[in-house]
This record gives structure tokens, C-alpha cells and sequence, in this order.
């Protein structure tokens, strides 16, 4: 019996039943490739497969290779990445291509992968155990909920993640880490699901503690969620005569850090008005006057954003983050679903280019 797993048949149940059904997934047809691996994973980060997956293919479709994407413009592939949210990802993903072009290719290993921007302990080993077969483990949040489960692991959902990240290694069976460390995270995101695990259709149901003792939902505890912080901004759609609208590129210490907006100040929400001016002015606009175009939300992990919305005719300077762009190239930059809304908000309709069309 294997220290940690219940034993060797359960590890050989769990690999039969991902052998027999697995997802038809695009990046798992034919021989693995590292780049394609990688990429599914950093884009399935904090986003459902549904969600992803045609953004997935537009973007292997725009840059097919490591070093296509290392050799394109990061707005280009922020584009392309618009609509997934947690745009670090798209920096970080663009930057470790650049950076593993000039290695000769992505490192074989987790503790090489951990070098690139972007590597974290599991999508290193992803990358490391599913694309070139190292032995080792990984644990994400489908990982953990199978291992608190199967085994009823006391302790806060950080505190259950970090056991499962001890233990995991123990549970590799033999020259089989990639295909079962997959297997591990299918079952976790189609059978063992946070609120409707369906016990009678796992593999491991006669090996698992928390279905024997009828308690599986409680494991893991739910996450502590603070409430979330409400921010207020003005923002302002400056258009020129022919229809183009004035943009501006998010800070690296702002929200949405590299894609591109309505130039936009924070507000307190009774000054909102004076707070478009001075995003405006920022911008080299002059003080112009204002419509009012209503409000729009968005809701973040740890923020409640509201903008206030303005708009004007005028000019502004072009310069370094700043540009004006007609409404039929608005899709060749990184737009958040928020700059959407507002764009909307303020009359601006998007016409992409077909390359760019989201699904």
C-alpha cells in the first residue's frame, strides 16, 4: 500500500476511468505540446473551460508556436487575451515566451520552469509532469477538493491546500505523474465538483472517507470572502470628428495593468464631473464640455468598481499611452470587459477585425 493513497487499486481505478473519459480537449490531441499545455493552463486560471476555450483556439490559431508569440506585440496579445480577466497573465505569458525563445525553448523541469516570469509551483509542475513527464506533483483548487475529500482533511481551504501540496508526491504512482496528476484534476472538475459532487459516478467512491461518512460537501470548508471594496472612478469618452475615441494604457500599478481604456480618475462619487475633467486635462484635453452618460459596474474578486461616464468632442496630444482609435480598430489592443461596457455606454460600438472577433 502506497504511504498517503489507499492503495494501488484506487490509483489504478482513478487511471482507468480518466483513460476511458476523458474531455476532448484540444491540447491533449496528438503528441503533447509544451507550449499549447502551458498556455491552456495559464489561460484556464480563474476561468471556466467553456469561457476559454475559444479564445484558446483564436490564440494558437494567431501565434502557433513559442516563438511567434514571443515575436508579436503585446498588444497584440493582449487582444487576443481580452475578456479572460487577470490580464497579469497575458504580460507574464508573453514575457516567459520571450524569455524561454532565448533558453532554446521551454525548460523540461519544474525548478527551471519556476525561472519564467509567471511560474508558480503548479503550473510549473503542470507544465513539467504533463508535457514532458517529470515526476512530480501539483495541487490546484480540483486537486485539493479531491484530496480533503477522499481523505477528510481538517483545517481552512488554505490550510487544506497546503496539506495536499505535502502529500501529494506520495501519491504518484510510478513513471505515471503527468497521466495522473490529469487524472486528479478531471476529477475534480467534472465528478467532484465543489457543491454537487457525484459520488456515485467517481472512480474513487469506495476508497473515500468524507462518501463514507456522508459528509463530502464539508470538505473543503468554503472560502472566508471579505466584503469587497467599492471603487469609484470618472470616466471620459473624448471622440474627434470622425468618430475615433481617445484611449488610454492602464499603469502597471493600476487595474487592468497594459490594457488600454477611457482616460479615467478616481472619484468619490460627488465630484465625478471635476474628476473627467481632470482625467481629460491629464490627457492634454482641454477643459471641454461634458454629457453625462450614466454609470456602469463591474464586479472584481476584491472590488466593487463603478464609473461614472462622460463624454466630449475635441483633441487631445497622441503620445506614449495615449491614442485615438476608430471603433473598427478598438479590437487590435487588450480592452477589459469593463472599457467595453463603458465604450457602450458612451455610444462607442466595437467592430473588430475578423482575426479578432470574440466568441
Amino acid at each position: 500500500m502506497r504511504r498517503g493513497f489507499p492503495s494501488t487499486a484506487a490509483a489504478d481505478a482513478l487511471l482507468a476511468w480518466f483513460a476511458a473519459s476523458p474531455r476532448d480537449l484540444p491540447w491533449r490531441k496528438g503528441p503533447r505540446d509544451p507550449y499549447r499545455v502551458w498556455l491552456s493552463e495559464v489561460m484556464l486560471q480563474q476561468t471556466r473551460v467553456a469561457a476559454m476555450l475559444p479564445r484558446y483556439l483564436r490564440f494558437v490559431a494567431r501565434f502557433p508556436s513559442l516563438e511567434t508569440l514571443a515575436a508579436a506585440p503585446i498588444d497584440e496579445v493582449l487582444a487576443l487575451f481580452s475578456g479572460l480577466g487577470y490580464y497579469a497573465r497575458a504580460r507574464n505569458l508573453h514575457a516567459a515566451a520571450k524569455a524561454a525563445v532565448a533558453l532554446g525553448g521551454l525548460p523540461r523541469s519544474s525548478a527551471r520552469l519556476r525561472n519564467l516570469p509567471g511560474f508558480g509551483p503548479y503550473t510549473a509542475a503542470a507544465v513539467a509532469s504533463l508535457a514532458f513527464g517529470e515526476q512530480v506533483a501539483l495541487v490546484d483548487g480540483n486537486v485539493a477538493r479531491v484530496f480533503a475529500r477522499l481523505l477528510r482533511i481538517p483545517g481552512t481551504a488554505e490550510e487544506v491546500r497546503a496539506k495536499a501540496w505535502a502529500i501529494a508526491p506520495s501519491f504518484l504512482p510510478a513513471d505515471r505523474a503527468g497521466e495522473f496528476n490529469e487524472a486528479l484534476m478531471e476529477l475534480g472538475a467534472t465528478v467532484c465538483k465543489p457543491r454537487s459532487p457525484s459520488c456515485e459516478r467517481c472512480p474513487l467512491a469506495p476508497h473515500c472517507k468524507s462518501r463514507k461518512r456522508g459528509d463530502a460537501h464539508a470538505f473543503p470548508p468554503p472560502k472566508s470572502s471579505p466584503a469587497r471594496r467599492v471603487v469609484v472612478w470618472a470616466a471620459a469618452a473624448l471622440t474627434r470628428a470622425d468618430g475615433s475615441v481617445l484611449l488610454r494604457r492602464h499603469r502597471d500599478d493600476e487595474l487592468f495593468a497594459g490594457t488600454w481604456g477611457l482616460p479615467f480618475r478616481e472619484s468619490d462619487g460627488d465630484d465625478s464631473r471635476t474628476a473627467a475633467w481632470a482625467a481629460l486635462e491629464a490627457c492634454g484635453g482641454r477643459k471641454l464640455a461634458l454629457r453625462a452618460r450614466g454609470e456602469v459596474r463591474q464586479t472584481l474578486t476584491h472590488r466593487e468598481l463603478r464609473v461614472s461616464l462622460f463624454a466630449a468632442r475635441g483633441d487631445a496630444l497622441e503620445g506614449d499611452g495615449l491614442r485615438f482609435l476608430a471603433p473598427r480598430d478598438l479590437g487590435s489592443v487588450g480592452l477589459s470587459s469593463l472599457a467595453r461596457k463603458c465604450l457602450r455606454a458612451c455610444g462607442i460600438e466595437e467592430s473588430e477585425a475578423p482575426s479578432l472577433r470574440r466568441g
